[in-house]
């Protein structure tokens, strides 16, 4: 860990961000805690850094990411900077997912905050903290592999998406034509293998439930 490290904890509730930022700095010398309450800031806070982050903790439900939208978003416009979920979900399917698509560690808000803090303390050192062994298979499906063929603003828009947002709200949120988000919806009906809007959305959704990983209806079969 280097002498003087910056992390990012990217939550929509105060409380959880004050008191991991108070039980961290305790821990850690030095340490410099940022704080976003949603995706957009969390990119944000990651562009105007002077120096590199050492570590995002990002939420996986907070304002303008649903699932693992957030993680494949942040893996695709920085891909050098290390993500570690900090999530309520713990049960084991979640965790080993976010695990096997790219996360630093998967830190769930119920453990002790100094448990936590030793946690990050193990990911600031590089290596992957998990509640679980990590030895659990991840189903052999290509999902991951087509939510990584999105790009950062796709990503973005299919984040709106799964909040029920209209063409003309996420164009005015993103500051671009109505028209430009239609391609993009478009393109990432393709890119995902679904058909409409609705399935797009069940599809992002279903990366952060148990039930996907019962065999049965496809992805976009709905």
């Amino acid at each position: 860990m280097t002498p003087v490290s910056t992390i990012l904890i990217g939550d929509d509730h105060p409380l959880v961000q004050a008191a991991l930022e108070g039980a961290l700095t305790q821990v850690i010398p030095g340490l410099k805690v940022l704080s976003a309450g949603t995706l957009d800031e969390v990119a944000d806070v990651i562009r105007a850094a002077e120096e590199p982050l050492d570590l995002v903790l990002l939420d996986l439900n907070m304002p303008g990411s649903i699932g693992f939208t957030g993680l494949f978003l942040l893996q695709a416009e920085f891909p050098t900077v290390p993500v570690a979920i900090l999530s309520a979900e713990q049960d084991p399917v979640t965790v080993h997912r976010a695990l096997a698509y790219g996360a630093s560690g998967y830190i769930p808000k119920s453990i002790d905050l100094r448990q936590m803090a030793k946690a990050i303390v193990l990911i600031l050192n590089g290596e992957i903290w998990s509640p679980y062994p990590l030895h659990l298979t991840v189903e052999d499906d290509d999902t991951p592999r087509r939510f990584a063929s999105l790009t950062p603003q796709q990503l973005r828009i299919l984040s709106r998406l799964v909040e029920g947002k209209l063409n003309k709200q996420i164009a005015a949120e993103l500051q671009v034509a109505e028209q430009t988000i239609k391609v993009h919806v478009s393109t990432i009906l393709r890119k995902l293998g679904v058909t409409t809007r609705t399935q797009a959305a069940i599809l992002a959704e279903r990366l952060t439930r148990r039930d996907y990983s019962q065999r049965g209806s496809p992805p976009g079969a709905d």
